[in-house]
């Protein structure tokens, strides 16, 4: 814990650590924004980007101490995101820098859809699920598995199939596989006490069957609804 190794109290260890988590993302919109204008990296790459570095903000979690209200200060950079999203998809311009790295095709309403729904998911998973297991596999899953999973099946997918939308094996194999390495890294990292091999393989199982069958945009609601309310029972 980040107070503890620096002799500050609770309150101030963890506000350190919120500030460590903005600059954190604004690092990483700014840095593929230079990359997407600078060095023509592809929108949807810049995008999936964007949703892994997102789901990894949870890798700050064990900087917080539990012992202060001011732990749900995790989420204020989702809270702060909510805002802007709103605001970016309907008034931005098109050369915005969240234009550039979060949407496919720099239609800024794309950030009223899937980011934004992200960044809901992530609020909740920070305060009514913060440190549980649930809420750590939900946002690893989320960030890990269906941000590597359409790369995957965009570059590299042969073998296509379709239920609600155009999906491959292989975006789906790499979506299982993500998924798992992610759940198990980030359980070991912040609640170690709590890592269940067979448990994260089941929900890594189930969340790929889902964005499997998911639209468009609204995967990232479904996947952590599936992967919380499943983790009840598995």
């Amino acid at each position: 814990m980040l107070f503890s190794a620096l002799g500050v109290s609770p309150l101030v260890g963890n506000l350190i650590a919120t500030a460590l988590t903005f600059v954190y993302v604004f690092g990483l919109v700014a840095l593929l924004n230079y990359c997407v204008t600078k060095f023509g990296l592809p929108q949807d790459i810049s995008r999936k980007i964007t949703h892994i570095g997102a789901g990894s903000i949870i890798g700050f979690l064990p900087l917080y101490s539990d012992l202060h209200w001011s732990k749900y200060l995790n989420v204020t950079i989702f809270v702060v995101w909510i805002v802007l999203l709103v605001q970016k998809g309907l008034f931005a311009k098109p050369d915005d820098e969240a234009v550039n790295t979060m949407t496919r095709t720099g239609d800024r309403r794309e950030l009223l859809k899937g980011p934004l729904y992200f960044v809901i998911v992530g609020t909740i998973c920070g305060t009514l699920l913060y440190k549980t297991f649930p809420g750590i596999v939900a946002m690893a899953i989320l960030g890990w598995g269906d941000g590597v999973a359409p790369m995957i099946g965009s570059y590299y997918g042969k073998l296509k199939y379709k239920i609600l939308s155009n999906k491959s094996w292989e975006g789906s194999l790499s979506m299982f596989v993500f998924a798992s390495a992610a759940s198990v890294f980030f359980i070991w990292l912040i609640i170690p006490s709590q890592l269940n091999m067979s448990r994260i393989l089941l929900l890594a199982l189930l969340a790929t069957i889902v964005e499997g069958c998911s639209p468009k945009e609204i995967d990232n609601i479904l996947i952590p609804i599936g992967v919380i309310v499943s983790a009840n029972f598995i």
